[in-house]
């Protein structure tokens, strides 16, 4: 090969490689962003329905427990209303929350006796713009049952 054809040869080497030059990182930002995003939402979306398991959880349990060791039947339902309320606030949950309290029989609280105790919370997806609202999912219900027993010898 003639030395004019190498140096031609090596300037278009030099030259494509300078055309190139920088590009990978944006393009490496870019996707980078466009696979991140969605996995971090996701994430924030696992967190908020988990944290709605855990609430719906501790509600039933303490709500069946306030309700069986409560002194009278009239006090009984605004004990479990008021410990629900507790454990849904403690993992933010004020609004979209309800409890259920079912007895097995007639009195609530006689000897053991179980009453059925199901919470429930309609978690609200975030970032989910109101005009999407009606075409895509956005809000996930959540309940859990607890059943609590009354004590053998506490009943009344």
């Amino acid at each position: 090969m003639s030395r004019a054809i190498r140096g031609w040869c090596r300037w278009i080497r030099l030259r494509a490689g300078r055309a190139d030059q920088g590009r990978a990182i944006v393009e490496f930002v870019f996707l980078g962003v466009l696979m991140v995003v969605p996995l971090i939402y996701l994430v924030l979306i696992l967190g908020r329905v988990q944290a709605a398991a855990y609430s719906v959880t501790t509600a039933a349990r303490e709500a069946g427990r306030a309700y069986t060791t409560a002194s009278s039947e009239s006090d009984a339902a605004g004990r479990a209303q008021a410990a629900a309320r507790i454990a849904f606030s403690d993992f933010g949950f004020d609004s979209g929350t309800s409890v259920r309290v079912v007895c097995d029989g007639s009195p609530c609280l006689r000897s053991d006796g179980r009453v059925s105790v199901t919470a429930s919370v309609v978690v609200q997806l975030p970032l989910v713009p109101a005009f999407l609202a009606d075409a895509v999912v956005s809000a996930v219900p959540v309940s859990a049952t607890h059943v609590a027993s009354v004590d053998r010898f506490g009943g009344r």
